[in-house]
């Protein structure tokens, strides 16, 4: 990987989140609400609002508020929440850091069961195994979340009492119990995970296994785990990498009816509070950060392909 490749790819991030930034603040200026009145009531004075909106330079043409909020957060000031009245950033930060702590523990749990289970089928593939791992992928993207999360508290919170049904403790707190939190939503996510990753590998490590350079290794006597592990797996996951770096931006956003039901307050939860509530700065700033996270996650898969695969060669 050049150099120049790099510089280009990271300028690219801040391009798109450039355009992010310009679309997400266009987006919330038409939504049909009065940062003023938020903050003030809807008993405030027109003299009160009126002074307010001038403070906050709402009279300001749109460009001009769109270069102050730009220029706070680049100096990590993403505003005051129109709901709490506190920084926007500091709240948003701890949501998106839940996230990634529920994202970081359902990717490692999948990346546990799901290649080992594409692997399987595919080297049994058309056999008992093949079919069982085909089964519970179907299953695993066929079950919407909240059908899936209800079963599991029914079963393993309400019925075995095993595990807490909701609730979140923060790590640092009590790790313990924060982990014992969140083994039912980890589950609940890794199972459509899992679904996903495991027909990918299946699918990938059935046409290498197939491949001239795989027959050659077999010809030259290698032993079939090293064929299998250090040529073909190798090659396999590729794919499933950028499954991988999709599935970290649907974690971030798409969870939220996870998060929902396990009382889980991930940035994705935040997010919805806020447009309930119409909490610009907060919408604004929880669009930006999940956009930021999203792309610096693909463009370290792209450098990851790069490692895994010595052919790639990026420009």
């Amino acid at each position: 990987m050049s150099l120049s490749y790099f510089l280009k790819r990271i300028a690219l991030i801040f391009y798109t989140l450039l355009v992010v930034s310009v679309l997400v603040f266009a987006l919330t200026q038409v939504l049909p609400s009065d940062a003023a009145v938020m903050m003030l009531g809807q008993n405030a004075t027109d003299e009160a609002l009126a002074a307010l909106r001038v403070r906050m330079g709402l009279n300001d043409p749109i460009w001009m508020q769109y270069l102050h909020w730009l220029g706070g957060v680049l100096q990590g000031d993403f505003g005051t929440s129109l709901r709490t009245g506190q920084p926007v950033g500091p709240a948003l930060f701890d949501a998106l850091g839940r996230s990634l702590l529920l994202a970081f523990l359902s990717i490692s749990f999948m990346l546990m069961l799901a290649i080992p289970l594409g692997v399987i089928a595919a080297v049994r593939r058309g056999k008992v195994a093949d079919m069982v791992v085909s089964f519970i992928s179907y299953v695993g993207v066929s079950l919407p979340e909240f059908v899936t999360a209800t079963v599991a508290i029914l079963v393993f919170a309400d019925w075995l009492d095993l595990l807490p049904p909701t609730g979140y403790v923060p790590l640092l707190e009590n790790p313990g119990s924060s982990l014992l939190h969140l083994v039912l939503p980890v589950f609940v996510i890794s199972i459509i995970l899992i679904a996903h990753v495991s027909r990918m590998v299946r699918s990938e490590l059935v046409d290498v296994l197939h491949t001239d350079y795989i027959r050659a290794a077999r010809l030259k006597g290698l032993p079939w785990r090293t064929v299998l592990v250090g040529h073909a797996l190798r090659n396999a996951l590729l794919p499933a990498i950028t499954i991988v770096a999709l599935d970290v931006g649907y974690l971030l956003g798409g969870v939220i009816v996870v998060e929902e039901i396990f009382a889980i307050p991930g940035i994705g939860r935040s997010l919805i509070v806020a447009i309930q509530a119409r909490d610009l700065p907060s919408i604004q700033a929880g669009v930006l950060i999940m956009a930021a996270t999203y792309s610096v996650v693909n463009f370290a898969a792209d450098m990851l392909y790069a490692v895994l695969d010595k052919r790639i060669q990026y420009d």
